[in-house]
This record gives C-alpha cells, structure tokens and sequence, in this order.
C-alpha cells in the first residue's frame, strides 16, 4: 500500500522539554511533566519504526493525550480551559509548504480500518479543535479547511479502494463493483476540487494523484457498468462504456506520467507501474473485443454516440469515518497535581515561545521497498 497510495511527507515538531522551572513547584507536577516527556518521545519514535502496529500506535497515543488532556481541559469536566491551557506552544512543519503487493485477509482490514479511523481522526479535529484555535489558520497550512476536508475524503477515498480490491477477489456482481468505484472516483474529484483554490506550487503533486486515481477508477466504473449492459443484452450501450473505460484508463495513464513529474511535497509513487494497474488495462481492451465480436454476431445493435450515464449508488461498502474521542484525562491528573503548577512564578520572557528563527528538522522517514509485485491479491 505504500506504494500505491500518494502521501505528503510526515509532519516534523520541535523538541518539547516540558520544563516549567519555577512553575511545576511540586512533586505531583513534576511527576506528570516527566511523563509527558517520556511519553511524548516514545509516541514520535513509534512514527518512524517499521514493527509498530496499529495496537502500538493507539497505546502510546492515549498515554500522550491523557496526560496532555490537564493542560487543555478543566479536571472538573465543565466546559472550561485548563489553567495551563496557553503555557506550551508546539512548533510542526506544514506537509505541502516548508507495485502492489499481495495482502492478507487480516492485513487488509486493517489498512482499511485504520483509514476510517484516520478520517474520523481529522474529522474531530476539525470539528471540535481547530475552531478554538487562537490565531487561525493561514491559507494553505495543515489546520486551514481546505487541507483538513481533503485529507479526510482521501482517506475514505483510500479505504473504499481495499472495498472494491476485495469485491473483485470475490467476484461480487459487476453492478456493485461499478457503483463503488464511481463513488470512489466521486470522492477523489471532490478531493481534488477542495485544493483547486491552493497555490499550485505546492498543490499540484498531490492534485495529480487525486486527478489520476478519479480517472482510474471512473474506468473500472465503466468497464463493470459494461459488463453489466452486456448481461442485460444491451451490447451496444455495453460497447460505448467500455470505450469510454478505455479512454478514462489512457486519461489515467497519461496522470501517471504528469504526476511523476511533477515536483512538490512527498515521495512519488507509481501507481502505473502496479499489476492492479495494469490488470484494469487488460480488462477494458478484453471486455471491450468480446462485446464488439458480440455485437457483430448475434445482436447487430447500434452504438450510441454518448457514453451512459453513471448514476450509480452503492448500496453497501461505502467508507465512513470513525468517530473520535481523545482518551480520558490520566489519573494522574489531581486537583493538587494542578495546585502545583503556580503560573505567578512563570518567567516574564516566555521562552516556551518558538523563536521565528528556529527551524523545525524534517522526519527521516523509513525507506521501504516494495515486495514482488503479485496485483491486488487480498487473500
């Protein structure tokens, strides 16, 4: 899936010490600062570490946000801050400015559970968090809502992906493997539509993966609307959907050629160069020649000069997102742990405060090399 899937690089922080000298005046608060730190540390090192697994990931997550939850929230669960709420700024970089190979069964669930749970992630971000922001936004930056909506339609774009790998792997009727796909392709162009208004300069990589993987999988819609046509002993429609699965697949071809091109945030992947890719290439130009011999033997219809109209709708498979909760507040988390924190004693010059100067070192992401290329075998 790494190979498959386009992804912006991942975000970079500045190191956080959590050192409030004067102002965690206790043991309570020093304990809880400590933890932070350490946990902090080991939720980062978990981004770039190849054994981690789901399970990890969310483990070391919840241990993080619990103990950050003290200085966002009040501990008595009423609608107010935290007093500490404002004592630590957090620096990131900004993702776009500053052959697939054979997957279990269980594996592909995950890749498609972890997806949702990645759109409700953002979801609830931009729902819940982001409004409350003091300083909002700027245009083109991670948290703007341009960025945050694309990001959750590509992940459900990206889940409902494994959906229809595994329709196909279990024959599921031509009708339903073509409605997942137009609806997957939907997503992608209103993915695409949510950055149309961002600079191109750092857009248009990701724009041409949106662009291309629309234009793929609106010709695995026709090419199965096809198939379907053809059952009804409508060949002669069946024929114009499979030319126009053949022209979106070229359409496709082409994107992939232009997005390796392209520079901009993000390693490039090709999706070209992928048997899932190809398999759709054979498929058209096969279905396509049976309809026409068909056609030329036994129903002797007429082509229409207009392609059919997609207006399919899946009625099961469709991706949602999960919804998201950040865990309790860690029990360590006291009133008198919160006593101990005395902001009377914080320095007047705040060096908590990113200075504009620093800069934020990139994350050294893990290289990993596709396996044998086998197509898109769920087994």
């Amino acid at each position: 899936m790494t190979h498959w899937f386009h992804r912006n690089p991942l975000k970079a922080t500045a190191p956080v010490s959590f050192n409030y000298y004067g102002v965690a005046s206790g043991p309570p608060a020093s304990k809880i600062c400590n933890d932070l730190r350490s946990s902090r540390t080991r939720l980062l090192e978990l981004f770039t570490d190849l054994s981690c697994n789901p399970e990890m990931m969310k483990n070391a997550a919840d241990s993080y946000f619990s103990l950050l939850q003290g200085f966002i929230n009040s501990l008595d669960e009423s609608t107010q801050e935290s007093k500490l709420r404002y004592i630590q700024n957090f620096k990131w970089t900004d993702t776009l400015q500053g052959q697939v190979p054979s997957i279990t069964e269980d594996e592909a669930k995950e890749v498609h559970r972890s997806l949702k749970i990645a759109a409700g992630i953002f979801k609830h971000l931009k729902e819940s968090h982001i409004p409350k922001l003091i300083t909002p936004a700027e245009k083109g930056r991670d948290l703007e809502a341009r960025l945050i909506e694309a990001y959750i339609i590509q992940c459900q774009a990206e889940a409902q992906e494994v959906t229809i790998a595994r329709a196909i792997e279990l024959k599921h009727a031509p009708g339903l493997i073509a409605a997942l796909a137009y609806e997957t392709a939907n997503f992608y162009q209103k993915a695409d539509h949510t950055l149309s208004s961002l600079e191109p300069a750092y857009s248009a990589k990701w724009r041409k993966y949106l662009h291309l993987k629309m234009c793929f999988y609106t010709a695995y819609a026709y090419c199965y609307h096809g198939q379907t046509l053809l059952a009804s002993d409508k060949c002669g429609e069946a024929i114009r959907s499979l030319q126009e699965a053949e022209k979106f697949y070229a359409k496709a071809e082409a994107l992939c050629k232009e997005y390796g091109e392209t520079k901009g945030p993000g390693p490039t992947v090709k999706p070209s160069g992928h048997l899932f890719f190809r398999k759709l290439g054979n498929l058209v130009k096969n279905t396509l020649e049976k309809c026409q011999r068909e056609n030329g033997f036994i129903y002797f219809q007429k082509i229409p000069m207009e392609a059919p109209q997609l207006e399919l709708k899946a009625n099961y498979g469709l991706v949602e997102p999960v919804p998201f909760e950040f865990p309790p507040t860690s029990a360590h988390w006291t009133p008198e742990t919160l006593a101990a924190f005395d902001l009377t004693k914080r320095p007047k010059d705040d060096s908590t405060k990113p200075k504009p100067e620093e800069e934020v070192k990139p994350v050294k992401e893990p290289g990993i090399k596709p396996q044998k290329d086998t197509g898109c075998s769920i087994s």
